[in-house]
């Protein structure tokens, strides 16, 4: 099988391959894209309760054995140790020139025995590193759903549902039989789904009260109708999410979902990972879309205290991956900071209206996420200087605007009116774009999370809530 590094070495540069890429649109597998409209699906986290089917779109990976913790922590930046079990973390690992590869969420089950979900690239560099480093451990991959099954069966190891929204304490009481423990913030605890003990996570992808609970597969219709029916019997309106709404909550909350994982380059570890990566997973077949073209493939990379996740750092730790690198980061004091911009509704206007007229038009906006690249990367501009970059967006009906994710320079301040670029500068290979031209929308600076449901929600310990 070729491996990244083949792949690599048909192209000029990386991002060449990648802005090049035919994969096609992200897709969110198997989960129905509306069950009502993807309008009313948004609103129900704010204003009922919803019901979030997580059992596809992510990795798993299973982590055991007598260094499983050693292993973690060396490859990830966070501290271990407060992290007793029943717990979770948000799990970030980066390179060793300290550039992130991208997070997940790890639960402890056991001293020996951990559970993490998310994306591809993390899941991935942690197989290698396993290997790479000859660790006393033992790992179960559980690949996310294919994109496309075309109704093929799908299999899991497990389920996994999330019910957020201010009526989802009902739901809770009614499937557990009563009350359910005070969970904390990020803490796990048992609770009963009709005959089934489950384990429940205190979460909340929007800021709204939340629990995601999991269980083996095999058990998934029934905890799906047992929901259902407690939501039923509690009197509340319990919307299920599609996968067409479903990316959109991240807007509100303010986590950047798909950073390009900063593997591209290095020597040593990463040239070694490159030639494991195969030619048919995520960094080889990915893609990178928007406005912003560069040679230079560490330009689209970020690290940890532009994403606000620089409070995880376990400085104390020994050493870790990455740690070194870190440290200089800290000191140089020019990384930029996370934001969330709120695009011109005119401007937002201007763009779609352009697809009724004669000639080419803009970048068509697709409603209610333009999921149309793995990663993203528009320009933001202040006159005639690139200030930022604008990295996951799409239109958030509780709110009423177009909304996007990303990083600024430290000069940039919120209430600033910038400009994104939006659209490709030239034609791509990518099958997910059309023939356009590009626009430049205006964007306001603002918070994140944007959502003042989200600001006010999240324990204090959030990364949510922590200044990039």
């Amino acid at each position: 099988m070729p491996s990244l590094s083949d792949v690599m070495a048909q192209h000029k540069n990386p991002v060449e391959m990648l802005r090049n890429s035919t994969i096609g649109m992200y897709v969110y597998p198997v989960v129905t894209p509306e069950f009502r409209n993807w309008r009313v699906e948004q609103e129900a986290w704010r204003k009922s309760a919803v019901l979030f089917d997580q059992s596809h779109h992510m990795d798993e990976l299973i982590v055991e054995g007598p260094q499983a913790e050693e292993f973690l922590a060396h490859h990830g930046i966070n501290s271990f140790s407060n992290f007793d079990l029943n717990r979770a973390k948000h799990f970030v690992p980066v390179t060793p020139n300290g550039h992130v590869i991208g997070d997940h969420i790890i639960f402890r089950e056991r001293q020996d025995k951990f559970i993490l979900v998310g994306r591809a690239p993390t899941s991935n560099w942690l197989m290698f590193c396993a290997a790479y480093g000859n660790w006393n451990v033992r790992i179960k991959h559980d690949p996310r759903s294919t994109s496309r099954p075309e109704g093929e069966r799908v299999l899991r190891t497990h389920y996994r549902y999330q019910i957020q929204g201010p009526d989802a304490p009902k739901i809770f009481e009614k499937m557990n039989g009563g009350p359910v423990p005070d969970i904390k913030f990020f803490h796990v605890d048992w609770i009963n789904v009709g005959s089934k003990k489950v384990q429940a996570l205190r979460h909340g992808m929007s800021g709204a009260p939340g629990l995601e609970i999991w269980g083996p597969y095999e058990d998934k219709h029934y905890i799906h109708s047992t929901i259902l029916q407690a939501a039923r019997d509690a009197g509340v309106d319990l919307v299920q999410c599609g996968s067409r709404a479903y990316s959109t909550n991240t807007l509100e909350s303010g986590w950047i979902p798909s950073p390009l994982p900063g593997i591209y380059t290095g020597d040593g570890m990463l040239a070694d990972y490159r030639d494991w990566v195969g030619a048919d997973m995520y960094e080889a077949a990915g893609a990178i879309g928007g406005s912003f073209v560069s040679d230079n493939i560490e330009d689209y990379y970020v690290n940890p205290f532009e994403l606000g996740y620089d409070f995880y750092i376990g400085w104390k730790k020994d050493d870790f991956i990455g740690k070194s690198a870190l440290q200089k980061m800290k000191e140089s004091g020019t990384n930029r900071k996370k934001v969330t911009f709120e695009w011109n509704k005119e401007d937002v206007l201007k763009v779609i209206a352009s697809a009724f007229d004669e000639g080419i038009p803009y970048k068509w906006i697709d409603f209610p996420q333009p999921n149309y690249a793995s990663s993203s990367a528009d320009m933001i501009m202040h006159g005639d200087k690139m200030v930022g970059m604008s990295m996951f967006n799409g239109y958030s009906y509780n709110e009423r605007c177009v909304l996007s994710l990303g990083v600024v320079d430290q000069s940039v301040e919120i209430g600033d009116v910038l400009t994104l670029k939006w659209g490709e500068p030239d034609d791509t290979a990518k099958t997910s774009t059309e023939q356009h031209k590009q626009a430049e929308i205006r964007v306001r600076v603002s918070p994140t999370p944007y959502s003042n449901e989200a600001r006010g929600s999240y324990a204090a310990d959030s990364w949510r809530t922590k200044a990039a």
